[in-house]
């Protein structure tokens, strides 16, 4: 034991059942049971089950968590309260469950999922007007694009003209090479 001020109580009055003791126990419930079994005791079947649940309480603790048994407490099995915070599981019969299931097959979407969604369908939307030309910009993009073809159009027309021109000027220049050369060659 450690000298000083400060010492550690805990664990000292623990006391833990020796296995032999548990055997003898065991052993003593097995015979109470055949015993009951040969007199024909009805009511010894429920006693057996809460021997049982004594001698196993933690592991009868965690079942009973499990299977959602709620075990009385106090009067409780004797008086019927109704409280209304308490949540009872509810038993569902799959037909019931199968019937919500085709119901709900539609999923319940969150706000950011029905935002994303409606903006995509507004896009697909302005797209297809924009593509008929039926939206402000639509319109102007169409008024902009016959503007270019005009100037376009208008270039080429410009461009030929100068082409021809050249062509004219360039065989009126070799005629006039070919008269020249042709009389001074006579």
């Amino acid at each position: 034991m450690p000298r000083g001020k400060f010492t550690n109580h805990k664990g000292k009055h623990r006391r833990f059942t020796n296995p032999e003791e548990i055997e003898e126990q065991m052993k003593r419930e097995e015979k109470e049971r055949k015993w009951r079994e040969q007199q024909g005791d009805d009511s010894s079947e429920e006693e057996d089950e809460a021997d049982k649940a004594k001698g196993d309480s933690d592991s009868s603790e965690e079942e009973s968590e499990s299977d959602g048994e709620v075990k009385a407490k106090g009067v409780e099995n004797l008086i019927e309260v109704e409280n209304p915070n308490r949540v009872q599981k509810k038993v569902k019969k799959l037909s019931t469950l199968n019937e919500t299931v085709k119901v709900s097959s539609k999923p319940e979407l969150s706000r950011r999922e029905r935002e994303e969604l409606e903006r995509q369908r507004a896009h697909a939307n302005y797209q297809r007007l924009h593509a008929e030309g039926k939206t402000e910009e639509a319109r102007a993009d169409l008024a902009r694009l016959a503007i270019i073809k005009q100037q376009r159009a208008e270039a080429a027309k410009r461009r030929e003209e100068e082409r021809q021109q050249k062509e004219a000027a360039k065989q009126s220049k070799t005629a006039q090479v070919q008269k020249a050369l042709g009389k001074k060659a006579t």
